[in-house]
């Protein structure tokens, strides 16, 4: 808890380390309409097979959060939880396990593992699937595919060599149409070819991280599954969640949308509600974690 404590940049008090960071979130559920804490996720697991994590990569707090649900993740179903990242690419899956088994150092797994800039703050769930053997999935496409569809579009990967197909997912890869281009639109400015293909690499990163889980489960029945991403890759249950509702119709998912707010102090929860099953809101004022 001192590390969360010390990486959030909060006062360290042994007698009131949960109190003093639960003050600095809250959690919605959108279906029953109330604030909720994070047992009432882990509880609401039981029913369902995977959990997306929609988060804001630098909120301090959200780290926090998506910490402490799979600690308790892990406690509630022990041996039958994963923990998938967007964070860490396919073909990374080797150092990532080589680690986990203690085979090689975090130095080792750092550097070969390709580890995001801010990987203290996804170490903590690192170390705790390492101290409970759980498996963890190196999720998302590596840069040198997303940067081939960002020059030259997904057709781009027809080019490339059968083995490459041990990290990325079957072809074609759909580009999603409707709300989620619309969104990506709005955020990103304009139509043209440009953003065009720079969303058919979102779409690409949507696709393989959804065959990532679900290639996981298929071969590990009865594990459930968190999933850490960027929110926008799960917000609205659209991007990754809705490839891989697709990709397997009978899986059972649940998604948060983590994110600060300047309507931290009284949140206007049916602004939010669209979002996910579960919204969290964290406190703004607290520093980011880059």
């Amino acid at each position: 808890m001192k590390f969360f404590l010390l990486m959030l940049g909060l006062s360290i008090s042994s007698a009131v380390c949960a109190q003093e960071i639960s003050s600095h979130y809250k959690i919605f559920d959108v279906k029953k309409q109330k604030t909720v804490t994070i047992d009432d996720i882990v509880s609401d697991m039981m029913a369902n097979d995977v959990l997306f994590f929609g988060e804001d990569h630098n909120d301090s707090i959200g780290h926090y959060v998506e910490a402490e649900i799979f600690k308790k993740l892990g406690a509630a179903y022990p041996q039958k939880i994963a923990l998938s990242l967007e964070m860490f690419h396919t073909d990374v899956q080797p150092e990532v396990d080589e680690y986990l088994a203690g085979l090689i150092s975090e130095k080792n797994f750092i550097k070969e593992g390709r580890a995001w800039g801010n990987y203290k703050d996804y170490k903590p769930l690192i170390e705790y699937a390492k101290q409970h053997q759980l498996k963890v999935i190196a999720a998302n496409a590596a840069t040198r595919y997303s940067n081939a569809v960002t020059m030259g579009g997904l057709k781009a990967l027809e080019n490339f060599p059968k083995a490459s197909f041990n990290f990325l997912p079957p072809l074609p890869v759909d580009t999603a149409k409707g709300r989620y281009y619309e969104k990506f639109t709005e955020t990103l400015g304009g139509h043209n070819m440009g953003p065009m293909k720079i969303y058919q690499t979102q779409n690409l990163w949507d696709a393989t991280m959804a065959w990532s889980i679900s290639k996981f489960i298929k071969a590990n029945k009865g594990t459930k599954v968190l999933q850490l991403n960027g929110r926008f890759h799960s917000d609205e249950k659209l991007g990754t969640l809705a490839k891989l509702a697709q990709a397997n119709p009978k899986l059972k998912i649940l998604n948060i949308s983590s994110f600060s707010d300047e309507s931290f102090s009284k949140p206007d929860w049916e602004k939010f509600k669209n979002l996910g099953d579960y919204v969290i809101i964290t406190d703004p004022t607290v520093k980011r974690s880059y």
